[in-house]
């Protein structure tokens, strides 16, 4: 197995892992964030999808740079309209499809692209095989908020429950 297949592995956990983080909180505590909150899941979903296009639509071209417009007109790029998931069945669709375009592009862009330098967001350079596990560790941070939310709304993580064999 190559290190970019090995990223591209670890990426599709992670993106798997959120959605069954999603697929297991109620219907109805989708739209509104828990209280003191601002986002709701379904916030969180569409921007974790904008993340990930952006991660994987920068990594992949030829001549990406995380500085090259303004951050909002970036995503904007890349996340070629799409908007805010209405419901559960649209936040998993449009997880699951932006995560296999995301990795057919990270794909064909091949492994001694990825281990090409990009400027980051902060102008430093780094490999983009390192700033994609950059992108994984958002991802995961993410994760993390939803399992929170499960916990809010009195419902025991995906994680957790798969970890006590339920």
């Amino acid at each position: 197995m190559t290190i970019l297949e090995e990223l591209l592995e670890a990426w599709r956990y992670t993106r798997e892992s959120v959605i069954e983080e999603v697929e297991n909180l109620p219907e109805k505590r989708l739209q509104k964030p828990p209280e003191g909150l601002v986002h709701s899941v379904l916030d969180l979903s569409k921007h974790i999808v904008d993340a990930g296009r952006l991660m994987a639509g920068e990594l992949a071209r030829a001549d990406g740079d995380f500085q090259r417009k303004p951050v909002p007109e970036l995503i904007e790029e890349h996340t070629a309209g799409d908007t805010r998931p209405g419901s559960r069945a649209d936040a998993i669709s449009l997880l699951r499809r932006s995560h296999e375009e995301g990795e057919a592009a990270i794909r064909d862009a091949g492994e001694i692209h990825m281990l090409q330098r990009i400027r980051q967001f902060d102008g430093t350079h780094a490999t983009r095989l390192s700033w994609m596990q950059h992108g994984i560790s958002h991802e995961e941070y993410h994760r993390g908020q939803l399992a929170l939310y499960a916990r809010l709304f009195g419902v025991t993580p995906a994680l957790t429950k798969k970890i006590q064999g339920g």
